[in-house]
């Protein structure tokens, strides 16, 4: 196993992909957030809870949590991108248990979505107080506060990049695994939510999980607003502990149902 996992490692770092992936890390993470703390969230249309407030320093890094298609798009070109260049069939050849190959797949992905995460919150969080400094603003969030939420930030990124590998296993054609996951994460769950009565599912989907997770209920607020009502999002543990468990059952199936199908 260990020599598939190294194998994994090496193809990940043999194409530019990570570095795109590391760059969109801080740019989400860092400028997305330094940006948000200069311009102030009280400022920004519906406004948000001022940046002195704890409030206001969880809307600011919830709002990086958004970026967490990325890693999911990361995820999920580990298995399309050796069924679109037609290089599974020599894989499979090599190693002929399946399962190891995608075992090591997953375990290397989740390996590189901890380190996005990283980098996302690092960044995040050096944008924060440096906005904060310029500003010359104080805050009431505590530096554990804002430890943890950038902690769930990591959470949720290593999350998403394991779903997002076990999504790309299962769907295997890279245009519609990439194109299905851009537009279920960034519209079908934000327009779900502005469906009355529907939009009590929610919270028990991967969004609104991941909005529990980092306490950004900025979006569940606007629906709120707009419709009149607005499901209750979970506790970040619940929350925690279903995306968690989405990622789990997507990494199960990606190592279960391939076993007996067709390479092409």
């Amino acid at each position: 196993m260990s020599h598939l996992v190294r194998a994994e490692f090496r193809r990940l770092f043999a194409t530019r992909l990570w570095i795109w992936a590391a760059v969109a890390a801080v740019v989400l993470g860092g400028g997305l957030v330094g940006l948000l703390t200069v311009i102030g969230p009280e400022n920004v249309n519906p406004p948000l809870p001022g940046i002195d407030t704890e409030a206001g320093i969880r809307a600011v890094l919830g709002l990086a949590g958004l970026g967490v298609i990325v890693p999911a798009l990361f995820g999920a070109t580990a298995v399309t991108s050796e069924y679109r260049h037609r290089t599974i069939s020599a894989t499979f050849l090599f190693a002929p248990r399946r399962w190891s190959v995608l075992a090591a797949k997953l375990f290397a992905y989740l390996v590189a979505g901890v380190a996005y995460g990283l980098i996302t919150a690092i960044t995040a969080g050096v944008a924060l107080y440096a906005g904060l400094a310029v500003r010359g603003v104080p805050t009431d969030a505590t530096l554990d506060v804002v430890a943890g939420l950038l902690l769930r930030l990591v959470v949720a990124m290593a999350a998403y990049t394991v779903l997002g590998v076990g999504i790309g296993a299962l769907v295997r054609n890279q245009v519609l695994a990439l194109a299905g996951l851009g537009a279920y994460l960034y519209m079908g769950e934000n327009l779900l939510l502005f469906v009355p009565g529907v939009n009590t599912a929610y919270p028990f989907l991967p969004g609104g999980a991941t909005a529990a997770l980092t306490n950004f209920t900025a979006l569940t607020q606007v629906a709120h607003d707009t419709t009149g009502a607005a499901p209750q999002l979970l506790s970040p543990p619940a929350g925690a502990g279903l995306l968690i468990a989405y990622a789990v059952a997507a990494a199960l199936l990606a190592v279960v149902l391939p076993l007996r199908r067709d390479v092409t």
